[in-house]
């Protein structure tokens, strides 16, 4: 680990002036970025505490819609009353992730700037990672790649996002408040995480010296039709193998409106556009769900060992519709 600079700052503006163009880093509970800096793939030079610039509460929206800062802890977010009960999809997800411990130390802007999964990423005794050293090459390809992904990945990165948190927000349409040095802009979350395309350093669409502000929830949560299913190795502190967030509109035993996310497949959370148009103006009847949840797997490439993920995607959006829509 390298030497570097702490900086508790007073205020937001005082943390942005702090921020240089590389080598900073905001830090709220660190799960996820002490880890990476002890194992030598981070190597900052600023370490900024966001953790008392007033980033930790959870206030309604003029909209109608809930603003969760971004220094709100998993934990206090996924047990606030407001979120459980209009964000059900949110909450579970929150409580899918990790163990109670680093639940009740993450915050919601950390989760959201977790660093892709990949074995080879994280081991800097692995040379080959685009990632780590752009050019080298991507060791997972050819090597152990039963987690990476099935969609979305370039022959530069094969890497997951590991967030369970980030498939609901994809499904229920959030956006995420930032600022930089020229002010406040609103990311839909549909652009915040990028895929690794020619370039695999980045992960998000973050302009460099940008923070998290809040994320903002828009008015509808789905609270009567929605469902996060968690596929994975263990029953408990284990990413994904493959998740769904699925989130129903149902009128007259038809469905009106659907929006399905994946996690564990790709680069980021993955929208299952055509599996939500087969859906709309159907009962979730056994033809129906199955040919949507068929198509979402419609564009995947498999490695050599994750081929396994195709089943278990089809099979777990199956599970998840019928679950949000009560028939399970």
């Amino acid at each position: 680990m390298n030497a570097f600079s702490y900086v508790r700052p007073a205020s937001i503006d005082d943390a942005l002036r702090a921020a240089r163009e590389s080598g900073t880093f905001f830090i709220g509970g660190g799960t996820n970025l002490l880890d990476l800096t002890k194992s030598g793939v981070e190597q900052p030079d600023v370490l900024i505490d966001v953790n008392r610039l007033g980033m930790d509460r959870i206030e309604a929206l003029p909209d109608g819609g809930l603003r969760i800062g971004a220094s709100v802890r998993n934990s206090d977010a996924a047990n606030d009353e407001q979120v459980r009960r209009r964000y059900p999809l949110l909450a579970q997800a929150l409580l899918a992730g990790a163990s109670v411990q680093l639940r009740n130390m993450a915050t919601m802007a950390g989760n959201l700037m977790q660093r892709t999964r990949c074995h080879y990423f994280v081991d800097v005794g692995f040379e080959h990672c685009n990632k780590r050293k752009p050019g080298s090459g991507c060791a997972a390809r050819e090597g152990h790649n039963r987690i990476h992904a099935i969609l979305g990945a370039s022959e530069q990165c094969v890497a997951v996002n590991p967030s369970d948190m980030s498939v609901a927000l994809a499904a229920l349409d959030a956006s995420v408040r930032v600022r930089g040095r020229d002010g406040d802009r609103s990311i839909a979350f549909a652009d915040f995480h990028r895929l690794p395309g020619d370039d695999a350093r980045r992960d998000t669409n973050l302009a460099p010296g940008e923070m998290i502000l809040a994320i903002d929830l828009p008015p509808r949560g789905f609270a009567a039709n929605s469902h996060y299913e968690k596929l994975r190795d263990r029953a408990s502190f284990a990413f994904a193998l493959v998740s769904v967030a699925a989130a129903l509109e149902i009128d007259g035993g038809k469905v009106h409106e659907a929006r399905i996310a994946l996690g564990g497949v790709a680069h980021k959370p993955w929208r299952a556009h055509q599996t939500e148009r087969l859906l709309i103006g159907h009962a979730l009847d056994t033809a129906a769900v199955n040919a949507a949840a068929k198509a979402a797997i419609a564009d995947a490439k498999p490695l050599r060992d994750n081929a396994f993920k195709l089943e278990l995607v089809q099979r777990a959006i199956v599970r998840a519709l019928h679950t949000a829509g009560g028939l399970a």
